[in-house]
């Protein structure tokens, strides 16, 4: 009896749950019902997404999303439009994701963990674990960091990987890597371990020209891509599809698709990259997978 109430309960929990997954509603489906695209932003993450002197949302992130929201209502046939959220970190965002009640947040860096929960767009940048320190820091390599005070940030991958490189530190828990580097400012910390590409464009907006990011390139690397809600396969093609059209168009130097990238992180960007690298990180990306194909502009 026992047996024969306890497949009867899992039966009516299975079917709860496939009747609850079949009449949920698909990103795309709620795009068509609302003509709009919710992407998650981290408001404080030069050079990705930030507020700019006149108070406005901008960075290379939100520009990726715009090309996003573009791509789907190309595929819709209707205007889009793109709201904002501002969300703190990953353990705020990447539930929302899950949940679906963000369409998408990017800036992030993929995980295997992460993947469990949330899907990945193909990247659009390489990031990595780097330091910033002051420029006449005795810190140049992993010897040199031992018994070194490090701002972390607590619960993220940084945490993680400084230790790989160095396990014998005086962690300094920050709320934020801004937080960070003003502790470096004041000095109560001999560097900070964070994003290099992040940590490089809050240095210029908290002018701090007497410090450097190291090493130089980063030990530990990963893509930069985006976060979608699992089982949502339509969107994130058209999502993908955007991220290569905009790879392919920098390799063969359309002006606005250039414009996009190199006002961020290329070569005279807000964080200096070299172009060259970025052409053969864009020219892989393509080639791993069908071209556009469209006619030049």
């Amino acid at each position: 009896m026992l047996k024969q109430l306890s497949a009867t309960f899992i039966g009516l929990l299975l079917a709860t749950v496939g009747a609850q997954a079949a009449i949920a509603e698909t990103v795309m489906e709620k795009i068509i019902r609302t003509g709009n695209l919710t992407i998650g932003a981290n408001l404080d993450n030069v050079p990705f997404s930030y507020i700019n002197e006149n108070n406005e949302v901008v960075g290379y992130s939100i520009d990726i999303a715009d090309r996003i929201r573009e791509e789907v209502g190309k595929e819709l046939g209707r205007d889009v439009v793109l709201q904002i959220v501002e969300v703190q970190d990953m353990s705020d965002a990447l539930p929302k994701v899950k949940a679906g009640e963000l369409d998408i947040v990017c800036d992030t860096a993929f995980t295997w963990e992460r993947d469990r929960y949330v899907d990945f767009t193909v990247s659009y940048a390489v990031a990595g674990i780097q330091l910033l320190v002051p420029n006449d820091t005795p810190i140049n390599s992993r010897e040199t960091l031992m018994g070194r005070r490090v701002a972390v940030v607590p619960n993220t991958i940084v945490e993680d990987a400084i230790k790989v490189i160095q396990d014998d530190i005086e962690v300094v828990p920050v709320t934020s890597v801004r937080a960070g580097m003003e502790a470096l400012k004041k000095g109560t910390v001999d560097a900070v371990a964070g994003d290099g590409i992040q940590m490089g464009g809050l240095r210029q907006v908290l002018d701090m020209p007497n410090t450097k990011v190291i090493p130089q390139p980063a030990e530990i690397r990963y893509g930069v891509g985006c976060m979608v809600q699992e089982n949502n396969s339509g969107f994130l093609r058209l999502a993908n599809r955007a991220l290569v059209r905009l790879a392919e168009g920098y390799i063969h130097g359309d002006p606005e698709d250039v414009a996009i990238v190199d006002k961020w992180i290329g070569s005279e960007g807000l964080v200096p990259a070299d172009n060259d690298k970025l052409r053969q990180f864009f020219n892989y990306l393509v080639v791993t997978h069908e071209q556009v194909m469209e006619p030049q502009k």
